[in-house]
């Protein structure tokens, strides 16, 4: 089956972004996507959702500054916001949904679909929050088709701040203020708009955060691209000290290139709050940085 447009009720979206289907290996995920107009895309930013929410949290409804995919367009880019396995129009044939493992091959899969019927300009960038980061460092280490340009990545770290029982469940996603931080940090009305991008976690994945410090042992070393890390101001689900950011960047010895920031004024859910501009500007200034190192090691070759 080819990308169609996803007919499926859902929440709503900001112009010029539409909701779309992917073929992945048979598999039929759902996906909000934003183009730049009349040009090709300089690059592609495919946008992975943390546990318990979905695609919509890359295109906040609460004030128009906080979508990533209309920035995205704007700026030349093609944003590409996918409900990982599990969630959107997956979840009724996978609602246990997947392994970070299943998962990567998932998503690698969607994106031959994607590539094969779009421009996709020089790369991709995977940007990713919470869980999502799990899975676009997992999704990484498997880049054997060397599409990748870099990852950049928040609210995820290798060292839990909770003990393991302090884990989301199946009764609920955890703590909300652990999730959200100070509620100023957010526009007025992000919890309302926000509710229908909340969605259950599927039971494997939350089976599976708790061995992510033992996964995280195997990607590091594997994870062959630059990477930055942000980490809120108000983070409390992860450890990010700096003898632990260290001990981080330590593992990812692989990598060209690791940095490290936090963004003051935001809370957990970066992408939703009056930060989420910031961050997002940061993110595709990264993006920016690894296209020229890109460029300037081709005409060295």
């Amino acid at each position: 089956m080819t990308t169609t447009e996803w007919r499926a009720a859902r929440t709503a979206v900001s112009p010029g972004v539409r909701a779309i289907s992917l073929d992945a290996g048979g598999i039929t995920l759902s996906a909000l996507l934003s183009e730049p107009t009349d040009v090709p895309p300089r690059a592609t930013v495919v946008a992975l959702h943390g546990g318990g929410m979905t695609a919509g949290y890359f295109d906040g409804q609460a004030h128009p500054g906080v979508s990533l995919l209309t920035l995205g367009a704007r700026l030349g880019f093609t944003v590409l916001a996918v409900d990982r396995p599990g969630y959107g129009e997956s979840a009724g044939t996978l609602p246990e949904g997947q392994t970070l493992a299943e998962q990567s091959a998932t998503l690698h899969a969607a994106l031959d679909t994607f590539a094969a019927e779009r421009h996709t300009g020089a790369g991709v960038l995977l940007l990713a929050h919470s869980y999502g980061g799990k899975l676009a460092l997992t999704a990484a280490a498997d880049d054997t088709r060397r599409r990748l340009l870099g990852l950049d990545i928040s609210g995820c770290g290798h060292r839990y701040a909770v003990d393991a029982e302090h884990l989301p469940t199946a009764e609920g996603h955890g703590s909300r203020s652990r999730n959200w931080g100070v509620l100023r940090l957010y526009p007025p009305d992000t919890f309302r708009a926000s509710a229908d991008v909340v969605a259950p976690m599927p039971a494997r994945e939350r089976a599976e955060a708790a061995r992510w410090a033992h996964l995280f042992e195997d990607v590091a070393p594997r994870v062959r691209v630059p990477l930055r890390l942000t980490f809120a101001e108000h983070e409390s689900w992860w450890l990010h000290d700096e003898d632990t950011v260290a001990d981080l960047k330590r593992r990812l010895s692989g990598s060209p290139r690791v940095l490290v920031e936090r963004l003051p004024g935001a809370g957990h859910n970066i992408s939703l709050g009056w930060a989420a501009r910031s961050y997002h500007l940061r993110a595709l200034a990264f993006l920016e940085e690894c296209l020229a190192a890109r460029e300037v090691k081709g005409a060295v070759r």
